[in-house]
């Protein structure tokens, strides 16, 4: 199994290059789904967020208010980190889960949004950096996503740098293209991956392939 950690900043296309190695053949294990999981109606995680944050959190069917909740702990880094104490561990726990129903020999990809964030690049063989310029970030989210400036703009700002996502990349995928060429990356990219996945592996101390490949 080659597992393979994806990230990039908000805005960025990473769900669009997981939809496309989903294509090629890799199993995906989506941190933001597994955050919407752990935190749905009934569960310890959602007791646990409505406790720290209240009742104003709760949508009127009794779910979480995300973009409620989002408006508060992106405005704030001390209830962010709160919020993160929270969920970030039944994520964690989930991805492992599922990671363990893979077969061998298979390409497993993390899609984790605040990989760089959280320091968990050692936790993969290698890591790709789905990156794209903080205009074509802001542009995307106001415009396809509806948010207003200042929410787009404060989101970018909770999360880490350009800079310092692309220094814990092994793979760059560039993302400030159309369509067909992202699809053509993401293609060498693959093929790239399954070579990984097929050859052995010189692992150094911090788990992380360094065989080289596609930059």
């Amino acid at each position: 199994m080659l597992k393979v950690g994806l990230t990039g900043g908000i805005g960025a296309g990473k769900s669009e290059v997981s939809r496309l190695l989903v294509e090629h053949g890799a199993v995906l294990i989506d941190a933001d789904c597994i955050a919407r999981e752990v935190v749905a109606p009934g569960t310890p995680g959602l007791a646990a967020v409505v406790e720290a944050f209240g009742e104003e959190i709760l949508a009127a069917d009794g779910s979480l208010d995300r973009p409620r909740l989002g408006s508060i702990v992106f405005a704030d880094p001390e209830k962010l980190a709160v919020l993160n104490s929270i969920v970030h561990p039944l994520v964690g726990a989930r991805s492992r889960e599922l990671e363990s129903t893979a077969t061998e020999g298979a390409v497993v990809i993390h899609d984790v949004p605040l990989l760089t964030e959280n320091g968990l690049a050692p936790l993969y063989d290698l890591v790709i950096v789905v990156d794209a310029s903080p205009e074509t970030q802001l542009d995307r989210l106001v415009r396809l996503r509806g948010m207003t400036d200042d929410d787009a703009r404060a989101r970018m700002a909770a999360q880490a740098t350009r800079e310092q996502r692309r220094e814990i990349a092994d793979i760059v995928i560039d993302n400030d293209v159309p369509l067909d060429a992202l699809r053509k990356r993401v293609a060498e990219v693959w093929d790239d991956l399954v070579r990984r996945a097929r050859a052995p592996r010189a692992a150094s101390g911090d788990g992380r392939s360094r065989d080289g490949g596609a930059e």
